[in-house]
Formats: C-alpha cells, structure tokens, sequence
C-alpha cells in the first residue's frame, strides 16, 4: 500500500496543475516517506532522498531472474546476504539494457557462471510488501542454460546452492512460485512442448 501512495503523490505532484493540489500531494508524499522510514527501519531523510532522486512517472521496477537446473534437476539458488532467504540469481534491469542482457550479467556476477537464456518462462508481478520491500515488482524469468565458468558467491550472497524446490528452507519473495513455473518450462523442452 505504501508503494501505491508513494506512487500516487509522486505523479500527482509531476501532473498537478493547481498549487492547492500539489500542496496536498507533497504532504502524501511526506507521510509515506515517514512510514516508509519506519517500516524499513531507516532515517526519513535517507528514505527521502532515495524515494526523491526517481525521476519521470513513477511505475513498478523490472528485474531479471535465471533459473539454472542441474543434471539432477535442483535449481540454483543464492542465500541473500541481507536477509538470508534463497533466491534465484537476479537483479534490476539497467537502463539500455534488455532483460535477458540482464539475466546474463546478473548470472555472472553473482554466481560466476556465463549462461545464454534458452526460453522466457514468464512475467511474475509483485506489490510491495514490508517482506518483499519498498517497490513494486515485475519480474521478468528466463529458463538458462551454463554455457561456462564455475561457482563463486558474489558480496550479495551467503552461499550458492543447487537444491530440490521442496527442500528450501525460506525462499525470497515470490521466487518459489518462479522456481516452480521454471521447472515446469524445463520439463515441457525435455518433452519436445511447444511453449
């Protein structure tokens, strides 16, 4: 919800045509930034400055998302450093940059492997949530194949692991439902289904 009003008074102040309305959306803005600051536990001025400095209309933020299978069939998955939960590797689209670009440089610089995307497994929306974090989401996953290179955590990882989807202890966010889409993707290929 915090996201939606955060949204809603950063546009309303871009499109107001009349000073009593952008007095109103400035001061919805100022709300949000102070829950926001006490849901995530941060100063209002940093969460001020990190909410303030997005320019242009404000949407959902897209990331990129690869599942990596082994012979065995586990999935490879990163345990975060902030917060110890298990994802896939992934990361935020940088401007110029296509999702599936993304899904490559993501790969290799936390897992340390060069993979080519094989198949869009699909877009997987996520509102923001205290667990989740302060923006919304649309993940876009790609179904990968390792092409080269060997394992090796990056600074935003714990450890890596290849792991039975039943098995994770605490996933992150929504990535059991794509590991589970993912797998699903991967077992139509080895039948020979047409996406």
């Amino acid at each position: 919800m915090l996201d939606e009003l955060r949204i809603l008074a950063a546009n309303g102040l871009r499109y107001a045509d009349n000073e009593y309305d952008r007095v109103r959306y400035a001061r919805l803005r100022e709300l949000v930034e102070e829950h926001y600051g006490k849901a995530l536990e941060l100063p209002d001025e940093e969460v001020r400055k990190r909410l303030r400095a997005e320019l242009g209309h404000i949407t959902p933020k897209v990331g990129s998302d690869g599942a990596i299978f082994d012979d065995r069939k586990r999935v490879l998955l990163m345990r975060r450093a902030d917060n110890g939960t298990w994802c896939l590797p992934c990361g935020w689209v940088d401007p110029g940059e296509s999702p599936s670009e993304t899904v490559v440089r993501e790969v290799m610089e936390e897992t340390g492997l060069r993979v080519s995307p094989q198949r869009l497994v699909g877009l997987f929306a996520r509102p923001a949530s205290a667990e989740a974090g302060p923006h919304g989401v649309v993940s876009v996953l790609f179904l990968c194949e390792v092409e080269s290179g060997s394992l090796s955590c990056s600074s935003e990882g714990l450890e890596l692991r290849y792991w039975e989807i039943e098995q994770v202890p605490e996933w992150h966010a929504h990535h059991e439902l794509m590991a589970r889409a993912a797998r699903e993707a991967r077992e139509e290929l080895e039948r020979g289904d047409r996406p």
